[in-house]
């Protein structure tokens, strides 16, 4: 079984993971809105790779109000017509994403800049879009929740604690647990390159808790402080950058089943 998150649309990679025939799980984001490190991505595509890095850069520093003003100063009132613009772009990355998925039958679930309703639109037969919904995957009952927190930018990708909260509690218990976002455990949300806390869930951190997975797997965070983390009996861990790492976690399936504890 193998797993990769935060793809970034690095879909030439992807397409070579995903042509080695094993089960694929994939954890979300894997629209480039854009590289926090280059400024790359859908904004520079649309609105040009000054503007995104400068954006980026204050993203990077958690301050969405210095973000809103440079779009307010950078876009004006054409805020629904760049957004459109924004979408439409995302959908030629989808497309690719199709291609790179073919014939891989892979598990898919979003990230926070993801646009859920088209990324399941675009996956080609034989792959599963999976939101709050378990299933068995080589005698493994794994469990799939997607999102990323709630922000200020109030992104289509993005879920409420109390939507995730819900999401949860529709799995029952499993023996793994996929998401994209990582439980609220300072070291796992933590980037050692911008020194800040990204998102993270309590209501994931509160499941794990509760009902003892044997593994949970996540992205989000490109550079944590720690990619494994024990809680309890569960171990927690990130599957990396895939954007930057080009390369998947490969999970043996044998020894997830649950053992007395």
């Amino acid at each position: 079984m193998l797993v990769v998150s935060d793809v970034h649309g690095a879909f030439d990679d992807l397409e070579h993971v995903a042509k080695r025939g094993q089960t694929l799980l994939v954890l979300g984001d894997l629209l480039n809105l854009m590289d926090y490190r280059t400024g790359e991505g859908l904004v520079a595509d649309v609105l040009g790779l000054d503007f995104a890095r400068a954006s980026a850069e204050a993203r990077g520093r958690g301050d969405y109000q210095r973000m809103r003003e440079l779009w307010l100063q950078h876009i004006g009132d054409r805020g629904a017509e760049v957004r459109a613009e924004i979408i439409e772009a995302g959908r030629g990355q989808y497309e690719r994403m199709a291609k790179a998925l073919e014939g891989s039958g892979a598990y898919v679930t979003y990230g926070n800049v993801d646009r859920p309703d088209m990324l399941a639109e675009y996956l080609p037969d034989g792959c599963t879009f999976v939101d709050a919904v378990t299933l068995e995957i080589e005698g493994v009952r794994v469990g799939f929740v997607g999102g990323g927190i709630s922000t200020p930018v109030g992104a289509a990708g993005e879920v409420t604690d109390e939507e995730m909260t819900e999401k949860l509690a529709s799995l029952g218990a499993v023996e793994l647990l996929c998401s994209h976002l990582p439980p609220a455990i300072e070291s796992l949300c933590t980037d050692v390159i911008t020194g800040r806390e990204e998102r993270s869930s309590l209501p994931i951190l509160n499941y794990i808790e509760e009902n003892r997975p044997v593994l949970h797997l996540f992205g989000d965070v490109h550079q944590p402080k720690a990619e494994r983390w024990r809680i309890g009996s569960t171990l927690a861990r990130n599957v990396g950058y895939f954007r930057a790492t080009r390369r998947p976690v490969a999970i043996d399936p044998g020894g997830l089943h649950s053992l007395p504890r």
